[in-house]
């Protein structure tokens, strides 16, 4: 099929193409430095005029049995784990 094209107009076709290609590729690329840019700023705005508040009290935490059965619970896991894992390399 191609062969049956002339050839000015084959070199036309991919000289338009190129000229697509690196058009479409500066706008991408002008469009995801912009994106960066403005992101970095929006933070920088948020950060300065709105900074998050630090907590200075301790958060102090209740103990109760569901949290200790809990973390007996992960130790058991753990345990497992570790039995298979080693009768597995044997």
């Amino acid at each position: 099929m191609l062969n049956q094209l002339p050839k000015e107009l084959l070199l036309q076709q991919v000289n338009n193409g190129l000229i697509l290609l690196v058009i479409g590729m500066g706008v991408v690329f002008l469009f995801l430095t912009l994106l960066v840019f403005t992101t970095k700023l929006l933070s920088f705005i948020v950060n300065r005029y709105f900074p998050q508040k630090v907590s200075t009290a301790p958060v102090k935490r209740a103990s109760s049995p569901v949290a200790s059965s809990t973390e007996g619970k992960g130790a058991e896991v753990a345990a497992a784990i570790a039995a298979a894992l080693s009768l597995s390399k044997r």
